[in-house]
C-alpha cells in the first residue's frame, strides 16, 4: 500500500512546488533533478542577505553577559552571480530586456556591492559614538575636524584612571583639599578588578621600631572600580578596596590586619563641557552621517543605473549598425554582380567594375568594424551586470528585446516641475544639507569651548580596620587574641566609622583664550563655506536640469531630421539605380549615393540613441532614475531586485 501511495504523493509534491511532472517507466517523478542539473553552479549561487544586520546596535549582554566580548557575525562575501542571470539565458542566448538588465545590475553589479558597505560602516560609527568615542567617518561623510578638542582623533571618553580613590573623577591632594581631575571616562561603564598576592622581606638596621632585624610581610589585595561618564558632563566613580596584610613586626595593633575602603566621587562640568548638545556631538554627527551615507549610496546606484541604461541603448545601436552594414554589403554585392553581368554582355567597360568591387571590400570592412563594436558593447554590458565572466556567460550572446524609444512631445517636461523634482530628489543636495548640519554642530561645540572650565566635585569615602588584635593578659598569662575578620571591617565601612568627605569646585580660566577663539571662528567660517557650497550645489543642479531639457529638445529635432535625410537618401539612390539600368548614369554615382544612405542611416541610429540617452540624463538630473525604473532603494541595499 505504501508503494502505491508513494508516486501519488510525489506527483502532489511536484504540483504544489510548481515543477513539471515527467513520465517514466515505473512511475512518475518531477523535474526537480533536471532543474538542479540545468542550473549548475550559477543557479546554486547563494541569494543575497535579505535581512542585513543593524550594526548601530550592540550585542545583548543579559543574560548572556559574554556576548559583548565576542566578535559579531558579518555576512561572507558572495562571489557568485545570483540566479537571475541563469534565468535570462535561454537556448544559449541572453534574452535581455531593460527591466531584466536593471534587476541583474541591482543584484550583481560590483560597484553597487562596494557602495553597499557604506551604510553598514556608518552604523558602526553610531555604535562607536554611543560608547563615547569619536566616529571614524565613511567615504562621502567625513567627521569635521573641529569636533575634536585637543589632539585630532581624541574621543569624548579618553582616559578613565584617576588618582587616589576618585578613579575617573580625580583625586584629593594636599592639605588644601585641591582636586586634580583626570579625563572623563567613556559612556560605556567600565568595571576594573585588581587582585594581587605579595610577599616581601626587608632587612632593618635597627630593632627598636619593628622589634626584629628582618621584617617579612605577606599581602593580599583586592580592588573593584566602576566608572562611567554621562552625556550631561557628569562623571561617576565608585571604588571598593580590601587588603589583608600579615607581618613579623612586633607591637602592631592588628596582625594580620584587614583594611577595607570605598569611595564615591562625582564630578559635574558647569561651563565648558556642560550639556547634552556638547557631549553628544559625535553621536549627532554619526547619525547624520548615516543619512549622508544613504544618500551617497543612492547617488552611486543612480549612476550605475544610468550607465546600464546608456550601455543598453549603445548595444541596440551597435546591433542596428551591424544590420545596416549587412544590408549595405548586400546592396554593394548586388551592384557588383549586376555590373559584372553588364561587362559580360558588353554593355559596360571592365574598368567600370573596379569601383563596385572596391565598394564591396569597403562594405565588408565596415561590417567587421560594426561587429567588433557590437561585441565590445556586449562585453561591457556583461561586465556591468555580472560579478564574474564564467564560460557560460561569456559564450552567450545578448539579444536585446527592447526597442529605442520613439520621440514624443510629452517627453519634454516643464522647467518649473523638473526643477522642483530635482531639488527634492537629488542626493547631492541632501549630502550638502547634511554637511551644513554637521558644521552647525561644530559651531555649537566650539562656542561652548570658549567658556572657562568650572567643575563641581563631591567625594564620600569610608574606611574600616580589623584583624587579629593581640592584648596583654591582665592575669599575667598568655596574651589574649581577639579575632576580627573582614565582616568587622565592612561593618565599620558601612557605619562610616572613619569617614572622609569633600566637595568643592575647580575653575580653570585660560588667559586670552586664543586657541578657543580661533577654533570658533574657523567653525563659523566652515559653516558659511558649507552654506555657500549648498547654494552652489543647488545652482549646479538647476543648470544640469536646464541642459537636460535643451538636449532632449535638440535630440528630438535631430531624430526627425535624420529620418527625413534617410528617406531622401533612399529616394535619391532608387532614382540613380534606375538611371544606371537605363544607361544614363555611372556606377560611381550609384556608389556615392549608397555611401550617403549608409551615412544617413548611421546618423539616424545615433540620433535615436542620443534621444534615449537624453531621457536617461533627464531622469538622472532630476534624481528620479530609480523611481522611473521601479527600483526600491531599500531592496537594493539588501541586494535583491
Amino acid at each position: 500500500m505504501a508503494r502505491m501511495m508513494r508516486p501519488r504523493r510525489h506527483k502532489e509534491f511536484c504540483r504544489l512546488a510548481g515543477l513539471p511532472v515527467i513520465a517514466k517507466a515505473g512511475g512518475k517523478t518531477c523535474g526537480l533533478l533536471l532543474v538542479f542539473l540545468l542550473a549548475g553552479g550559477r543557479g546554486m549561487a547563494q541569494q543575497p542577505n535579505r535581512e542585513p544586520r543593524d550594526y548601530s546596535k550592540s550585542s545583548e549582554w543579559f543574560p548572556r553577559f559574554y556576548r559583548p566580548y565576542m566578535r559579531q557575525e558579518v555576512p561572507a562575501v558572495e562571489p557568485a552571480d545570483t540566479a537571475i542571470i541563469s534565468r535570462m539565458i535561454r537556448d544559449g542566448k541572453i534574452m535581455l530586456s531593460l527591466a531584466d538588465l536593471l534587476s541583474a545590475v541591482v543584484e550583481n553589479n560590483l560597484d553597487v556591492a562596494v557602495a553597499r558597505y557604506l551604510n553598514s560602516a556608518a552604523e558602526t560609527d553610531i555604535l562607536r559614538a554611543k560608547a563615547g568615542q569619536a566616529p571614524r567617518g565613511v567615504e562621502g561623510a567625513p567627521i569635521p575636524s573641529g569636533l575634536f578638542a585637543g589632539a585630532i582623533g581624541a574621543g569624548v571618553g579618553e582616559g578613565g584612571g584617576g588618582a587616589g580613590g576618585l578613579g575617573g573623577g580625580g583625586g584629593i591632594s594636599g592639605q588644601a583639599r585641591a582636586v586634580s581631575l583626570s579625563p572623563r571616562g567613556a559612556f560605556d561603564p567600565t568595571l576594573v578588578l585588581n587582585f594581587s598576592l605579595g610577599h616581601t622581606s626587608s632587612p632593618l638596621n635597627t630593632v627598636r621600631i619593628a622589634g626584629v632585624p628582618v621584617v617579612t610581610t605577606s599581602t593580599t589585595s583586592f580592588q573593584a572600580r566602576y566608572q562611567q561618564a554621562f552625556t550631561s558632563g557628569t562623571t561617576l566613580s565608585l571604588t571598593f578596596s580590601s587588603q589583608r596584610q600579615g607581618s613579623t613586626q612586633q607591637s602592631l595593633l592588628f596582625n594580620p590586619s584587614l583594611v577595607s575602603r570605598y569611595s564615591l566621587s562625582v564630578t559635574q562640568n558647569l561651563l565648558s563641557g556642560f550639556g547634552f548638545a556638547v557631549n553628544r556631538r559625535f553621536l549627532e554627527v554619526a547619525r547624520n552621517n548615516q543619512q549622508t551615507a544613504h544618500e551617497v549610496f543612492r547617488q552611486r546606484v543612480i549612476g550605475v543605473v544610468a550607465q546600464a541604461q546608456n550601455l543598453y541603448w549603445d548595444l541596440i545601436a551597435s546591433r542596428e549598425n551591424v544590420q545596416n552594414a549587412e544590408r549595405s554589403l548586400a546592396v554593394a554585392e548586388q551592384l557588383y554582380e549586376d555590373n559584372r553581368k553588364r561587362v559580360t554582355i558588353g554593355t559596360m567597360a571592365p574598368v567600370d567594375l573596379i569601383p563596385a568591387e572596391s565598394e564591396v571590400a569597403s562594405r565588408r570592412r565596415d561590417l567587421v568594424i560594426a561587429q567588433t563594436d557590437f561585441q565590445t558593447q556586449e562585453l561591457a554590458l556583461k561586465n556591468l551586470f555580472g560579478k564574474q565572466m564564467d564560460p557560460q556567460l561569456a559564450a552567450a550572446p545578448i539579444e536585446a528585446t527592447d526597442a529605442l524609444p520613439e520621440p514624443k512631445d510629452t517627453d519634454i517636461p516643464k522647467l518649473d516641475e523638473v526643477l522642483l523634482a530635482a531639488m527634492q530628489n537629488r542626493p547631492e543636495l541632501r549630502q550638502a544639507e547634511r554637511s551644513l548640519v554637521n558644521q552647525r554642530t561644530v559651531v555649537r561645540f566650539t562656542r561652548n569651548s570658549l567658556r572657562p572650565t568650572l567643575t563641581l566635585f563631591g567625594l564620600l569615602a569610608s574606611a574600616g580596620l580589623a584583624g587579629d588584635h593581640v592584648i596583654p593578659n591582665p592575669a599575667g598569662g598568655p596574651p589574649i587574641v581577639i579575632r576580627e575578620g573582614l565582616g568587622e571591617a565592612l561593618r565599620q565601612v558601612g557605619r562610616l566609622s572613619f569617614p572622609e568627605y569633600a566637595f568643592g569646585f575647580t575653575l580653570s580660566v585660560p588667559i586670552k583664550n586664543r586657541d578657543a577663539q580661533a577654533d570658533h571662528v574657523r567653525a563659523r567660517l566652515d559653516e558659511q563655506q558649507a552654506q555657500t557650497s549648498l547654494q552652489q550645489t543647488g545652482t549646479q543642479i538647476a543648470l544640469e536640469v536646464q541642459k537636460a531639457i535643451i538636449s532632449l529638445v535638440q535630440n528630438q529635432a535631430r531624430v526627425e531630421a535624420a529620418r527625413r535625410a534617410v528617406k531622401l537618401s533612399e529616394q535619391a539612390l532608387d532614382a540613380e539605380e534606375k538611371k544606371l539600368r537605363a544607361g544614363i548614369s555611372t556606377p560611381y554615382d550609384v556608389i556615392r549615393l549608397q555611401r550617403d544612405l549608409v551615412a544617413s542611416q548611421r546618423a539616424e541610429v545615433q540620433a535615436r540613441v542620443n534621444y534615449a540617452k537624453a531621457l536617461v540624463e533627464m531622469a538622472r538630473a532630476t534624481g528620479t532614475s530609480l523611481d522611473q525604473a521601479n527600483i526600491s532603494l531599500e531592496k537594493v541595499l539588501r541586494g535583491i531586485s
